[in-house]
């Protein structure tokens, strides 16, 4: 009976939400996003979202390279501006901003890949009057930022 019990208890380890099975990642770094795309800016504006994302989840704390028991790579694939709505004259209400990423995070210390996705899709809408592509590039980088933070600490 106590060898079932060992046997059991040792089957069953410690639970964790983390996707590396390990409740101890403290710290993660996130180096500047590539740019495979010709929109200037994206890669700063992206790259400090999902920092900014962590630092507002509190989960992890963002350090340099060295530091780091994770490391988050990534890169822009794609960037589009779309019509999304339009009016009763046929004119253009708002507009969509589609973003596509690949990013990557690697445990520092053992040097392998904990998770991966090779295209990571988000959008954000502007209004055509009134509203920047800024604006709908913002809310798009934010939602990418929630989905990585997400993907990091709390993988169902």
């Amino acid at each position: 009976m106590a060898c079932a019990l060992c046997v059991t208890a040792l089957a069953c380890g410690p639970y964790s939400f983390n996707p590396s099975g390990r409740s101890s990642l403290k710290s993660i770094a996130v180096p500047l996003f590539e740019n495979q795309t010709r929109e200037y800016g994206i890669r700063e504006l992206l790259t400090e979202g999902v920092i900014n994302g962590f630092v507002q989840d509190g989960s992890v704390t963002v350090v340099n390279e060295k530091r780091a028991e994770a490391v988050l790579r990534g890169s822009v694939l794609a960037y589009v501006r779309q019509p999304y709505t339009y009016a009763a004259d046929e004119s253009v209400q708002e507009y969509r901003v589609v973003i596509t990423i690949q990013a990557r995070l690697e445990d520092a210390v053992r040097r392998q890949v904990i998770w991966e996705e090779t295209s990571l899709v988000q959008w954000g809408n502007f209004n055509a009057v009134g509203e920047t592509e800024d604006e709908g590039k913002t809310r798009a980088v934010e939602k990418l930022a929630e989905d990585i933070v997400n993907r990091t600490v709390r993988s169902w």
